[in-house]
């Protein structure tokens, strides 16, 4: 079993940075498919970004060009860069990880951001 430990967020002002980190344990963390989502409230949980094995990452439209995930597979983890930050970032984020073979999901416990205007 794999688990997934996350830290970061906090509340910034409009414009501002934050850097999220997702620590996993357990597993081959090389091998997996690695995201962060983010939900706000009265609203559906979306993909934010992914992060393969080998390095080619995804982007939601709404966070292309201020958001960049990478990940360090000698740590174990994932992070998720936040720059120019928007109030209408403000979600609760998630970590998630997909196992390619085995195809069970792990999921972070959430990790809130806050930007103001």
């Amino acid at each position: 079993q794999v688990q997934l430990v996350e830290s970061g967020g906090g509340l910034v002002q409009a414009g501002g940075s934050l850097r999220l980190s997702c620590v996993a344990s357990g597993g081959i963390f090389s091998i997996n498919v690695m995201g962060w989502y983010r939900q706000a409230p009265g609203k559906q949980r979306e993909l934010v970004a992914t992060i393969i094995p080998g390095g080619i990452t995804t982007y939601a439209d709404a966070v292309k060009g201020r958001f960049t995930i990478s990940r360090d597979n000698a740590k174990k983890t994932v992070y998720l860069q936040m720059n120019g930050l928007k109030p209408e970032d403000t979600a609760n984020y998630y970590c998630n990880l997909r196992h390619p073979v085995l195809r069970y999901d792990s999921w972070g416990q959430g990790t809130q951001v806050t930007v103001s205007s």
